[in-house]
């Protein structure tokens, strides 16, 4: 509530008008007559003796009280009053105001009104005289309000209240209604309890009928406006559609009270990227600019109505852009009537609707038009819209000069400009195809050359897939063949170890060094392992199991692997699905990507560890490149380090890629994990900020029970193959046995050793080459082999067509294949339901010889 010219002023000393002054001044002529009655008294009673003592001290106070008061009459420190204020201006003011004005105090009571106060309450005279709540009793609306003005001069705050009251309520004769505003303000503003409060009331009911007057012809021309022959809409800076008229909602087939219940927006009536050219106008603060546009706007349907827009839009003194006012004509008759206006027509659709962006530049390269898609295409590079009006700042500065160059040659008239492979200026790594043309001699002027610009951004990062995709292939490839020739060294180099550590006895002095050399072969083995777990070639022993549990037998590990400055939290999803992997290879991923964290944070931090299960539906909107929506179970470890710069993000999965020093790090590490989680049938990915740490995201697919395979039923694999890749590492205490076994190795010295082992312990052993001369060895002994231990990849015949041979002539025939490389390189080669054992290069002899007597044992 604002303060009121009439009302008296906060500062000044109230004084009293009309009947409390009146009866002040009553009172203080009692007094004085009182005390000289007192006086005459005393003076008459003083020389009585008869006289009491009590009633002279009386009559005495009352004669001082009445000199007293004579005194201050006479020294002007008491006078008598009469309606007539201090300030006599001010007074006469508040009396005369056309606004009714009453002052109360504390309890309510009127201490002062004016003549327009009891005009408007019909009061019949000043002993007639209401408070505000008194006059307006009867109404219940308006002692709402007078109860909430009440309440706020109580409060020491200031209100007002416009209310609505029947003719005789507002000191009328009629019926009428009125209305009134009325106002409180207490003296003493901001205290609460405040002794005196000011209300006025004024009569405003002219204000409000002119009020409905302007409201009422804004709603007819809003009318007018609604059921006008053209369409008519308002954008706001935001892109939200703040006002349609009726016709054009009717033409876009949209209900008008949908449309104004807001949440519709420019791009969702303009077609294709007709959006981007009203909004792509360039700023000029303090100015209105009108653009013309042949576009088509979209009805709900998803059916287009080609019109003409007429886009007017205000720029505030700082540039910034307001709402818009846009007036739309349909362009539908004018196709059909004027021949070269529908030609215009098409030709514009076809221009603005071209999936290429266009434009024309000057020899500056200074955009003179452009079509919808390169409106909008400017609009996603410089966000202070210099694309949109120079060619050459959509361009990177490293290749702006090619562009440059070529729009030149357009200059000069050369025909067969050279495309223009550049990447583009923005936010994100984006690159485009410029194709340039020159235009007319005579245009040349105004416009040198028309730019066509397709974005390439997604050709090429599929190129760039595509590319990395083969390289990582041929790596591989080449991974998984260097392993397996290691394989074959390392098994030799173990095999004759475990003769060496037979032949010498602890206490010998060759011993320690013998073990030293086991010990190398075996760190030998894992990196071996690694490069096949790349190349995805690795055997792998998969089970089921919970990776809750998993993960908390590893905590301990992770603990002492990642040291006291790092914190480790494990946060487990409830009921997690059970996943089939390889425990091993499991959790040598979780405890690379925990070593690489540690690494990332050298002065401590915190290393997180999340499962959670993820199901169809959500798999489905992460939209993570190359994996299919499907349940899955997700381990997500994050931590609090530096971070990968974006720059080799994309090559940390690479093999030997590493940023850590020389002799740090073989650049394996990443390459296995992502190795061993696609071998498993996963996905992994990656999110980092440098500085804000890193976060590595693997997808395991759910296994479901009713997936379990009875294994003899399973084709390739059997008893004997689950019982050797679960026990092959476990020693049995006595390995020695009989039978005939038929070992074949295209490597000589391996053969040999493999060959002395098993005689070792006690076996006949057949040696042959390759597979041709193990089949003539088989037909020699006519087919009585008890055992075939044989290598898989072998020159003339390999090891599964060996075994489709010999099982033709011996259905019952038991073979090992042994092999440096994963078992399903060659599972898929071998016929159904072939029953055999597996073992991995490299092995050690107690690992052969374990797998021979397990195998030969086996029903």
């Amino acid at each position: 509530m604002t303060a009121d010219s009439n009302d008296p002023p906060a500062t000044e000393p109230f004084v009293a008008h009309g009947p409390a002054r009146r009866s002040g001044s009553i009172l203080l002529v009692l007094l004085i007559a009182t005390g000289i009655v007192a006086v005459a008294v005393w003076l008459m009673t003083i020389g009585r003796t008869q006289a009491q003592p009590y009633i002279l001290f009386v009559l005495a106070l009352l004669a001082t009280v009445g000199l007293f008061n004579l005194f201050a009459l006479a020294a002007g420190i008491i006078r008598f009053s009469d309606r007539t204020s201090d300030d006599p201006v001010m007074g006469r003011i508040a009396d005369h105001a056309h606004e009714g004005l009453v002052v109360t105090d504390s309890r309510g009571h009127v201490v002062y009104s004016n003549a327009a106060y009891l005009t408007l309450t019909g009061a019949a005279g000043p002993q007639d005289v209401r408070p505000v709540e008194r006059v307006f009793i009867g109404n219940p609306d308006v002692s709402e309000a007078v109860f909430r003005l009440l309440k706020a001069a109580r409060e020491g705050k200031r209100q007002q209240e416009e209310v609505r009251v029947a003719g005789h309520e507002a000191g009328q004769g009629g019926g009428q209604g009125r209305w009134l505003r009325l106002r409180v303000r207490p003296l003493g503003e901001g205290k609460r309890d405040a002794k005196y409060a000011v209300w006025s009331i004024a009569d405003v009911t002219r204000d409000r009928e002119r009020q409905e007057d302007v409201f009422q012809e804004l709603r007819h021309a809003i009318e007018y406006l609604d059921h006008a022959p053209c369409g008519f809409f308002s954008v706001n800076p935001a892109g939200e559609i703040a006002y349609v008229n009726a016709t054009l909602a009717n033409w876009l087939d949209y209900d008008l009270a949908e449309i104004g219940s807001g949440g519709l927006k420019l791009t969702d009536i303009v077609s294709g990227d007709g959006a981007a050219l009203l909004t792509s106008i360039a700023p000029v603060p303090g100015e209105v600019k009108t653009e013309v546009f042949d576009i088509d706007l979209r009805m709900r349907g998803g059916k287009t109505v080609p019109v003409r827009l007429y886009h007017k839009l205000a720029f505030g003194a700082d540039g910034a852009a307001g709402a818009s006012r846009t007036l739309v004509i349909s362009r539908a008759r004018d196709e059909h009537s004027d021949p070269e206006r529908a030609a215009e027509v098409r030709f514009m659709r076809f221009f603005d609707h071209t999936p290429m962006a266009i434009a024309t530049v000057d020899r500056g390269g200074n955009v003179v038009g452009a079509n919808a898609r390169y409106a909008k295409l400017a609009q996603g590079l410089n966000s202070d819209g210099g694309a949109a009006k120079s060619i050459f700042r959509a361009v990177n500065p490293r290749d702006r000069g090619l562009l440059i160059a070529a729009i030149n040659q357009a200059a000069e008239g050369q025909g067969d400009i050279a495309p223009v492979e550049a990447m583009l200026d923005g936010p994100k790594e984006r690159s485009a195809q410029f194709f340039v043309t020159t235009v007319e001699k005579d245009e040349r002027d105004a416009e040198t050359a028309i730019v066509y610009m397709l974005e390439t951004t997604e050709r090429r990062a599929l190129e760039n897939q595509i590319n990395q995709s083969q390289k990582m292939e041929m790596v591989g490839q080449l991974a998984g063949g260097i392993a397996h020739d290691f394989n074959n060294v390392l098994s030799a180099i173990m095999m004759a170890n475990d003769f060496l550590l037979n032949a010498h006895k602890p206490t010998d002095p060759s011993f320690q060094d013998i073990m030293q050399i086991k010990q190398n072969a075996t760190r030998a083995a894992t990196l071996v392992r690694q490069l096949l777990a790349f190349s995805r070639r690795q055997t792998l022993r998969p089970q089921v199991l919970d990776l809750g549990d998993a993960l908390s037998d590893l905590t301990m590990l992770l603990r002492r692997l990642i040291g006291e400055k790092v914190k480790l939290d494990l946060v487990h999803g409830r009921d997690l699905w059970p996943v089939k992997v390889d425990v091993s290879q499991f959790e040598q991923v979780v405890v690379n990507l925990a070593v690489n964290a540690r690494d990332a944070m050298p002065d401590g931090g915190k290393l997180i560890i999340r499962t959670a299960n993820v199901s169809t539906d959500e798999a489905a909107q992460l939209a993570n490149k190359g994996m299919p929506a499907a349940d899955y179970v997700k381990i997500e470890i994050s931590d609090t380090g530096t971070g990968i710069p974006h720059e080799i993000i994309d090559k940390i999965f690479e093999p030997f890629f590493s940023t850590k020093e020389v002799g740090k790090g073989t650049g394996l590490g990443l390459s296995t994990v992502y190795g061993i989680v696609k071998q498993t049938g996963g996905f992994v990915y990656v999110d980092s900020v440098p500085g804000g740490g890193t976060t590595f995201r693997i997808y395991l697919p759910r296994h479901h029970q009713e997936q379990e395979v009875a294994p003899e039923a399973h084709a390739g694999n059997g008893a004997a193959k689950e019982a050797a890749a679960t026990d092959a590492a476990k020693p049995k205490p006595d390995l020695t046995g009989q039978g005939t076994i038929l070992l074949v190795e295209d490597e000589d010295g391996l053969r040999s050793l493999n060959a002395r082992g098993l005689r070792s312990r006690g076996y006949s052993v057949i040696e042959a080459a390759n597979g041709v001369e193990a089949l003539e060895a088989f037909e020699e002994n006519n087919g009585k082999v008890d055992l075939v231990v044989s290598d898989v990849v072998m020159p003339e015949m390999d090891g599964p067509t060996l075994l489709k041979e010999m099982r033709s002539r011996n259905a019952e025939l038991k073979i090992i294949f042994v092999s440096g490389y994963a078992e399903d390189a060659f599972e898929k080669s071998l016929p159904e339901n072939q029953q055999f054992a597996f073992l991995p290069k490299p092995f050690t002899l107690t690992q052969l010889v374990a797998a021979v007597k397990e195998t030969m044992t086996a029903n």
